[in-house]
């Protein structure tokens, strides 16, 4: 792509709402657009691609390690860039929505790095896109102040104690629908990447740091070189040095558990390590392999970190990342603190179990969803790592993982329990309704839940009918039951809408790959757009 190319027009659909010119400048859309035209064509055909490999995969077709990149594994020389500015101390992660509340919570909590998610915990309204754009630019300014309906003030802290923003965008599975391209939908990868280079990444060099992301859901090899190659478009056409963006990429579907080495080396230059994203990993296991019987997973409850195949998954991943000179972060501490002083210590004892085993295990820092469990994961890393920002120089060599490792599922597998099929239910319908009302990060029964669980939890309840271990008739009884329950304690709630939502994601013959392109497309947009551009 030239960088002397003449404009390319990306064109806004959706009504213009407070301060969003600010974000949606003519230079910001045209950097999006240049953005679309060279790598647009590219994501379209992996997609593509995505859905032949399921079909292979789904016909029998193994998975194993890749056999033309045995050299590139095989190689013990290469290494991935050093750890940037802001990112070699990474012990405690905090995530959650750009929402304006939650940036200043998150950047005062006391935790290295928070994760500004564009992804699972934010449902993807309009609003909910560009404020996050508009609020992640404000705190960079400092002008993110922010006063609650109650009175209660919001304030940032000193500039020295704050977290490193890391950004995650949506993956490449999803369009943001209020922005045109040549007649289509922009990724929405691009607009959330786009937007925030454009506004923040020169803000962040000045501030000492850089831009730095988060990438979700890659499958392969070839989805890191795209994101590879995005990375050097944009520096070049920033004016910013190659190697500036960052990038951990979350290993969290089946397939890119087989070629973890391939994508950091894709991503050499501009790698920070590889995450282990739990939930959407059990989940891409039912997508892949559900309609088999040696594949069906009890309840999920009952699917710890502990079950062979999720160790030999982490514990491949630390011994991946430190080989290669790059960081290994745990997965989430969903827990959510709780008033009740038995619930809460009950809540920081499972944390710290979790985290200890963690650290023990290798890994260099670790993920929680409040602000509350940020001491307790401090504390334990702290206790393993002392002063030293990371443990890479243990690179695990007693560590032996195989093809079989990593899918033996079946010696976990079982039957579900009433409770749990409830619990799904459960988990699903709220969220659903959440979600469509503009949340993606709700707390639930203790947990923070983002669409990761309820992803697993569709996912689930569509594996168990499958297999006929739990019969339509009671899932249905049970989905009224659950339907009436939250109509009983929100009023408001979009009861209908929910239903035909989980019917049409988990009730089907083939589980659909994600519940939100269809509720997106569906529900959200419908509500925005001008009836003019309604598809």
């Amino acid at each position: 792509m030239s960088l002397s190319a003449p404009p390319r027009s990306v064109h806004v659909l959706a009504a213009p709402g407070a301060r969003h010119d600010e974000v949606l400048t003519p230079e910001a859309l045209d950097f999006v657009g240049r953005l679309t035209a060279a790598f647009a064509e590219r994501r379209r055909d992996l997609m593509k691609e995505r859905r032949r490999q399921a079909l292979r995969l789904a016909t029998g077709s193994p998975l194993d390690f890749p056999l033309v990149t045995t050299a590139v594994r095989a190689d013990p020389t290469w290494r991935v860039a050093p750890p940037a500015p802001g990112l070699s101390d990474r012990r405690v992660e905090i995530t959650g929505p750009p929402d304006r509340r939650m940036a200043i919570n998150a950047l005062n909590s006391g935790a290295h790095v928070w994760m500004a998610d564009f992804e699972d915990a934010t449902a993807p309204t309009w609003d909910n896109v560009i404020n996050g754009q508009v609020n992640l630019r404000d705190a960079l300014d400092r002008r993110i102040d922010f006063t609650s309906p109650d009175g209660k003030e919001y304030r940032l802290g000193a500039p020295d104690r704050l977290a490193t923003i890391v950004v995650r965008p949506r993956g490449w599975h999803l369009d943001e629908e209020h922005l045109e391209f040549d007649g289509t939908p922009v990724p929405a990868a691009l607009v959330d990447l786009g937007l925030y280079l454009f506004h923040c990444g020169q803000r962040q060099i000045d501030a000492g740091h850089g831009p730095y992301f988060y990438l979700p859901k890659l499958e392969n090899r070839y989805e890191a070189r795209l994101w590879n190659d995005i990375f050097v478009t944009a520096q070049d056409l920033l004016g910013i040095p190659r190697g500036t963006i960052r990038a951990t990429v979350l290993i969290e579907t089946i397939t890119a558990a087989f070629e973890m080495e391939e994508i950091l080396y894709e991503l050499r230059e501009h790698s920070s390590g590889l995450n282990a994203g739990r939930w959407d990993y059990l989940f891409s296991m039912i997508k892949t392999f559900g309609h088999r019987t040696d594949f069906q997973l009890p309840d999920r409850a009952k699917v710890t970190m502990t079950a062979p195949f999720m160790r030999a998954y982490t514990e491949r991943l630390v011994q991946t990342c430190h080989r290669r000179g790059a960081h290994a972060i745990g997965g989430m501490a969903a827990q959510v603190p709780s008033k009740d002083p038995d619930a809460h210590q009950a809540a920081l004892a499972k944390v710290r179990l979790d985290k200890e085993r963690e650290a023990e295990d290798g890994f260099d820092g670790s993920w929680v969803a409040h602000p509350g469990l940020v001491p307790v994961c401090r504390e334990v890393f702290d206790g393993v790592l002392g002063d030293r920002p990371h443990q890479i120089e243990r690179t695990r060599d007693d560590v032996e993982v195989t093809a079989r490792d990593l899918l033996s599922v079946r010696r976990i597998s079982g039957p579900p329990t009433p409770e749990g099929l409830r619990t799904n239910i459960a988990v699903a319908v709220r969220y659903f309704d959440a979600w469509l009302r503009g949340s993606g990060a709700v707390a639930l029964n203790g947990l923070m839940e983002d669409a990761a669980t309820a992803e697993i939890a569709r996912a689930q309840v569509w594996q168990w009918l499958r297999h006929r271990v739990v019969d339509r008739e009671t899932v249905l009884q049970t989905l009224d039951e659950e339907i009436a329950s939250l109509g009983a304690e929100y009023p408001w709630a979009s009861r209908e809408e929910v239903r035909e939502l989980f019917q049409r994601t988990a009730l089907t013959t083939e589980l659909p790959a994600f519940f939100t392109t269809d509720a997106y497309s569906r529900h959200l947009v419908q509500r925005e757009l001008p009836t003019d551009d309604r598809g």
